[in-house]
């Protein structure tokens, strides 16, 4: 073979190669590009109910329900990594982030009346089958929501969040008596719900490695928790918390019957529960997925990258 012929050739593999290689880039780029995400908000029930949202309307929907004292905003790490693939819609609670903050004298803060909302917030904005995406407080709305219509359940994701007793553990003993006596417990809950180390202490938990946490996550956080009437908000739902105790027979026996698919996510460095909660799962649906992550209780803190794969493995076997 002649000098120039093999040069050609050579010339003609080293461009075959390059064009390989950016196309296989450029698709790596459009797979992790998020799609725009808008910030709306919808009425529902006379309330103002903010919402993020983004993603094809037509694809598989991620319903994510956020935990304390957070908001929807908690979600946005999922939002740039996955809504190219998935319809992804995050509200605020009543009484969180950009939502109406009712009176307590005129509104019922309690997980039943949150659920309704919830489930009428979703009839308003068309959403009819959807995974249920759900973080500490978002565990006791969404299992409501599922119980009451579990045909609008394709799946479900729990993220450091409690269906089990021995869950709370230990942490939870001055609690449980707020609960069994308000009055005596009142001023002692509230000083340590609103507190800035409290607050700190739910994203850091005992993780060493403290330097890979944003100190704005709790200092947002506790500012807002101390705004003018979000003692009594807070307060008053935390005291309906308890009743979510008495209704974890009722979702272990749903899941145990419906067997829904069931990915669990957590991270090990959670101080607001206890680490036996991921394999109690387990226990009541075998098949679950389960992922103990090197994170805390807001694992989106730190491990968004390997949530966002796991949330795109699952939500693809699942259907």
């Amino acid at each position: 073979m002649k000098l120039g012929t093999i040069a050609r050739n050579s010339a003609l593999l080293l461009l075959i190669e390059f064009t390989a290689g950016h196309l296989e880039g450029q698709e790596r780029i459009k797979i992790g590009m998020s799609q725009h995400v808008f910030y709306r908000t919808v009425k529902v029930d006379g309330l103002s109910i903010f919402y993020r949202e983004a993603g094809p309307k037509d694809a598989p929907t991620l319903l994510l329900l956020h935990g304390l004292p957070s908001s929807s905003r908690m979600f946005e790490p999922l939002f740039a990594r996955l809504s190219d693939r998935y319809h992804l819609v995050a509200p605020d609670y009543p009484g969180f982030g950009h939502s109406d903050w009712p009176d307590p004298q005129t509104f019922a803060y309690t997980f039943d009346h949150y659920a309704q909302i919830m489930h009428h917030f979703t009839q308003a904005l068309g959403l009819s089958r959807y995974t249920l995406y759900m973080q500490d407080y978002g565990g006791p709305v969404g299992f409501r929501m599922a119980l009451a219509h579990p045909e609008r359940i394709e799946a479900l994701i729990v993220q450091d969040a409690v269906a089990h007793n021995e869950g709370l553990g230990a942490n939870w003993k001055p609690r449980r008596a707020f609960w069994a006596d308000r009055a005596a417990h009142e001023s002692t809950l509230r000083t340590n719900l609103l507190s800035l180390p409290t607050t700190r202490t739910r994203h850091v938990g005992n993780d060493p490695n403290v330097e890979r946490y944003d100190p704005d996550l709790w200092t947002d956080e506790c500012a807002f928790l101390n705004q003018p009437g979000q003692a009594d908000i807070q307060s008053d739902l935390f005291y309906d918390y308890r009743t979510n105790v008495d209704a974890y027979p009722q979702w272990q026996a749903w899941m145990r019957e419906k067997q829904p698919p069931l990915l669990v996510i957590w991270g090990k460095y959670d101080l607001s529960f206890d680490l036996s909660e991921p394999q109690a799962y387990r226990r009541d649906v075998p098949n679950a997925q389960v992922h103990v992550l090197d994170a805390g209780h807001f694992a989106l803190d730190t491990a968004a990258d390997e949530i966002a794969a796991l949330v795109r493995g699952f939500v693809g076997s699942s259907r």
